[in-house]
C-alpha cells in the first residue's frame, strides 16, 4: 500500500485528504494549521477529519522537527491540499515516489497567493483547480490534471471557490490511480503563459471611485464575505449591480436616492450598492 504525508488545510485540504483515503492510501501523518483567532474560519477542518481518522496530526511544526518526523515516515508521496506555506526542497525531497500540490487556478494563470480572489478581481470567465508537481518555485511544476469552472459576472470569490473545490476533489480522485500504478503522464507548465500574484490584505479592498464600474464591481464580488469585504471613508461595500441609471452632475462615489445607495464611477457609470454597511 503507497503512503502519502498530506500538509493540508481549509476546503481543498479537507476534500483532497478524503479523496486519497477512499482510494486506499495509508496516510500515516498530517500536517495542517492551527486556526487563527483573528481569521473569521468558515471552512472545514483538516484537523478534525486527521483525527477522526486516527491520523496522527502536527500543527505548524518546527522546520527542524518536521524533517525528522518525515525522515522517519518515509513516505512515497507528499502532497500539500492549500497548505499555506511553501515546502522546501529538503522537504520534498523525503517524498520517494513524487510531491504535489494542489492549486486553485488552471496552472499556468494566477500562480501564487488568494488565486481565486484574483481571479474574479480581473474578471475572469473561468478559472479552475490544478495538481501539479512541487519544485523550488511556486506553482511552476509539471501539470498532471487540471478542471476547469466557470466565473459569473456577478459571482462572488467565495462562489467561485466552492466550485474550485470540487474541482479540486474531481482531480484529485481522477489522478491518483495514475500516480498510484506509475502511469500519470504529466505535461509541462508553461510558465511564460501566465502570472505570479501575492497575497491580499484587508486593506486591498479599499474602492477608488475613479476606476471604472466594472473594476469596482469586480473589487467588491472579489474580496466580499467571508472575507474581508470592500470599502471606502463611508461604507463596507458587499454586493453591487451594474445599474442602467444616470447620475449627471454629481461627482463619484456614493450617494443615496430614494431610499437606496448608488454610486457614480470614475467612467461615468453607476453601480447599484445593494449591500451596504455605514460605518460608525
Amino acid at each position: 500500500m503507497a503512503s502519502a504525508v498530506v500538509f493540508g488545510y481549509h476546503d481543498v485540504g479537507v476534500r483532497c485528504l478524503g479523496a486519497l483515503l477512499d482510494a486506499g492510501v495509508n496516510v500515516p501523518l498530517v500536517i495542517t494549521h492551527g486556526d487563527d483567532p483573528h481569521e473569521r474560519i468558515w471552512f472545514a477542518s483538516v484537523a478534525a477529519l486527521a483525527r477522526a481518522k486516527g491520523i496522527e496530526t502536527v500543527l505548524d511544526p518546527e522546520p527542524a522537527a518536521l524533517l525528522e518526523r518525515l525522515r522517519a515516515v518515509a513516505p512515497d508521496f507528499i502532497f500539500s491540499f492549500y497548505y499555506r506555506r511553501m515546502l522546501p526542497p529538503e522537504v520534498l525531497a523525503q517524498a520517494k515516489r513524487g510531491a504535489y500540490n494542489m492549486h486553485g487556478s488552471l496552472l499556468p494563470k494566477y500562480r501564487g497567493r488568494a488565486p481565486v480572489n484574483w481571479a474574479v478581481l480581473h474578471g475572469e470567465a473561468q478559472t479552475g483547480a490544478t495538481l501539479h508537481e512541487m519544485v523550488a518555485k511556486p506553482d511552476a511544476g509539471r501539470i498532471v490534471d487540471q478542471a476547469s469552472v466557470p466565473i459569473g459576472p456577478d459571482d462572488t470569490a467565495a462562489e467561485v471557490f466552492a466550485r474550485v473545490t470540487e474541482a479540486a476533489e474531481t482531480v484529485m480522485r481522477r489522478s491518483i490511480g495514475a500516480l498510484l500504478a506509475g502511469k500519470a503522464r504529466l505535461r509541462q507548465n508553461e510558465l511564460a503563459k501566465g502570472s505570479y500574484f501575492g497575497g491580499r490584505r484587508p486593506e486591498d479592498g479599499r474602492i477608488d471611485w475613479m476606476k471604472s464600474a466594472r473594476d469596482i464591481h469586480n473589487l467588491v464580488r472579489a474580496v466580499a464575505p467571508p472575507y474581508p469585504g470592500a470599502f471606502c471613508d463611508r461604507l463596507m461595500v458587499y454586493r453591487t449591480q451594474m445599474a442602467e441609471v444616470n447620475a449627471p452632475g454629481r461627482k463619484p462615489g456614493p450617494y443615496r436616492e430614494r431610499g437606496e445607495w448608488f454610486a457614480l464611477c470614475g467612467d461615468g457609470k453607476v453601480l447599484r450598492l445593494l449591500e451596504v454597511q455605514e460605518k460608525q
